[in-house]
């Protein structure tokens, strides 16, 4: 099993110190999330992950195609790649926190399609154009991948049709994935893909602590962020929502934040979701019982994680005890975390 995670990058320090993490636990992936008005430049922070490491793959995990251009980041990519050959890869989604923080709006799922195409063609260094212009990076000698962050059916099917990867933002039940990568693996299918041209991650909150009771204290701030755009909207049956969660999935989604804290967690709690949220979208409490969690995830089909880690109680720390305690263990195939 391939595990990452991915954080907001708050400070220098942080960056610095979930690099070293990433690579002396070894971690497959580390990234960072797009998110102004919450943390520091992601281009800044993934160079610096770049610099900082020298085996765990480093993403942008995920920046949109709204309020940075696709040729600006096709070229941002090309240039992280040239501090980390072959170690690199670009996450797109429509916009979250990204857009949202910015009063801008998201991208409509439909388009991502056209951008990831044009982002692919720049990274072969060839000529593209995109809503009436062109561009060309021939100075790029090496592609990097390009991955959609994908929650809904359109997205879903667009990563399939053209991306190399996807990061799959649905729900860690059998069924959930199932659903997800059965949509992925269909639409590579009608494209003429394989279905092993499109790699898949699924992700998941993250908050492992010693004290399993301030994890899930912690955790229900990024239970709402994630939810709300997982689950918030559209036909929540379609997605595997169970009827007494609907009408609270649509007040969370009317009432949370972009910039989420307390008030989000004691809102998931106040609406009744904290328990079903928390298995569906997170692994989170001890290291034994996210080992458990992990090992739940392994059984529904979950081939690889990636962690959001940014809003747990101790980012460093959670990355650092999960690296050291269940990693191991998920690793050798034991079923108890190293003593």
């Amino acid at each position: 099993m391939e595990i990452g995670f991915f954080f907001w990058p708050y400070d220098v320090a942080l960056v610095r110190s979930m690099a070293e993490a990433a690579d002396t636990l070894g971690y497959d992936m580390v990234g960072i999330a797009d998110t102004p008005g919450n943390a520091m430049d992601p281009w800044v922070a993934t160079t610096l992950l770049a610099a900082g490491t020298r085996r765990a793959r480093v993403a942008m995990c995920v920046t949109n195609l709204v309020t940075r251009h696709p040729a600006v980041s096709a070229a941002s990519i090309a240039s992280v790649n040239l501090l980390a050959p072959g170690r690199v890869l670009l996450g797109i989604g429509v916009g979250h926190s990204g857009t949202r923080n910015l009063g801008a709006p998201s991208l409509p799922a439909g388009e991502l399609a056209e951008g990831v195409a044009f982002i692919r063609e720049l990274l072969r260094g060839r000529p593209a154009s995109y809503h009436g212009g062109t561009a060309h990076l021939p100075w790029v000698k090496e592609p990097s991948p390009v991955f959609l962050a994908a929650s809904h059916p359109r997205s879903l099917r667009a990563a399939g049709a053209t991306a190399e990867g996807v990061f799959i933002n649905y729900g860690l039940g059998a069924s959930d994935v199932k659903a997800s990568e059965g949509a992925v693996l269909e639409a590579a299918r009608a494209a003429g893909r394989k279905p092993d041209e499109v790699e898949v991650w699924q992700i998941a909150c993250l908050d492992c602590n010693a004290d399993g009771d301030a994890a899930r204290r912690k955790i229900g701030a990024i239970l709402a962020f994630v939810a709300a755009y997982v689950m918030g909207g559209g036909d929540l049956a379609r997605r595997g929502v169970p009827p007494e969660h609907r009408g609270p999935l649509l007040e969370l989604r009317r009432r949370y934040s972009t910039r989420p804290g307390e008030v989000d967690a004691a809102l998931v709690a106040e609406l009744g979701l904290f328990d079903y949220l928390r298995h569906r979208l997170a692994v989170c409490g001890t290291p034994e019982e996210c080992l458990a969690q992990v090992r739940a995830a392994q059984a529904a089909g979950v081939q690889r994680l990636m962690f959001s880690v940014s809003l747990a109680v101790d980012p460093v720390r959670t990355v650092r005890l999960f690296g050291e305690e269940v990693l191991p263990a998920v690793r050798s195939g034991e079923g108890r975390c190293p003593s």
